[in-house]
């Protein structure tokens, strides 16, 4: 006798659905928990961090303002951190996310030898870490003399290879050589075509790539700590760094408040444009 798991159990739900529903708050809580102890962690003191553990680890305390408070009197400039964390991320997305686009659409709306060849170099570089190349691209800085500066850190968003495939594979499903012809005919030039024509459609990708890309920027440490010597120069993860340097006493209450603010805007981006997130991955991974 065969058993039917879409039989109707409980609530409408047949044994199937509820096993993928407790597969999903499983996962969700994996990714809520971490979360929701550092929230936890950033009302408490560094007593009670210290001190309190298993389940009352999870109870918010009210010493979130103190510990607010002593952040901003640690004598660092949180809010220049802030501000400078912007600025690179802000400035990197954007060139990621165009130029990924016209790397993009060059591989779709143009055929050219070697082509495939190319491509295929552009996604080996995907499976080479980042850090092997960290000695020479530093080396390449100073020789360059951009060392204590910004552009290291938001120039080479320009080349993006992950960027440029999921653009390249959402454009496969919905670039219309058509429409491309007839702007041509009407006088179209290439970029104002580019411009006017394919970034509209490309709307949803470009914005979910944006996020990541925007994500990755503002959460970047290992090179802002390389680059950058002049402390008006910081981003925010160098500054919340150097509160866990203290010697002498870490204030862990100040710490997590600290962390808070790091991962607080990137929250606010992700319940805002989630889904183009969704969106976009649907969108791209289909084709025509």
């Amino acid at each position: 006798m065969k058993i039917s798991f879409r039989r109707k159990t409980f609530l409408g739900m047949g044994v199937k659905d509820w096993i993928l529903f407790a597969v999903c708050v499983f996962f969700a809580f994996l990714c809520i928990f971490p979360l929701w102890l550092m929230l936890s962690n950033a009302t408490r003191t560094t007593t009670q961090i210290q001190q309190v553990g298993g389940l009352r680890a999870l109870i918010p305390s009210r010493y979130f303002f103190s510990n607010i408070d002593a952040l901003l009197n640690q004598g660092f400039d949180i809010w220049g951190g802030v501000v400078n964390s912007f600025v690179i991320a802000v400035s990197s997305t954007l060139l990621c996310v165009y130029f990924s686009a016209l790397t993009a659409y060059g591989f779709v709306g143009y055929r050219f030898r070697f082509q495939k060849v190319l491509f295929s170099i552009l996604l080996a570089t995907m499976l080479i870490p980042g850090q092997l190349g960290m000695i020479g691209w530093y080396q390449l800085v100073v020789d360059l003399r951009m060392y204590d500066t910004w552009v290291p850190l938001i120039l080479p968003s320009v080349a993006s290879a992950t960027t440029v495939f999921f653009l390249k594979q959402y454009l496969e499903a919905t670039y219309s050589k058509d429409l491309v012809d007839a702007a041509r005919i009407d006088g179209s030039r290439e970029f104002m075509t580019f411009n006017r024509i394919i970034l509209p459609i490309s709307a949803p990708a470009l914005a979910t790539m944006a996020i990541f890309s925007f994500v990755y920027s503002w959460n970047n440490y290992l090179p802002p700590l390389m680059i950058l010597n002049s402390e008006s120069l910081y981003t925010l993860p160098l500054w919340i760094n150097l509160l866990n340097a203290n010697t002498h006493e870490v204030n862990y209450g100040a710490l997590y408040a600290g962390l808070v603010m790091t991962v607080l805007p990137l929250l606010i981006v992700y319940l805002c444009f989630s889904k183009f997130i969704v969106g976009g991955v649907a969108l791209g991974g289909v084709k025509e």
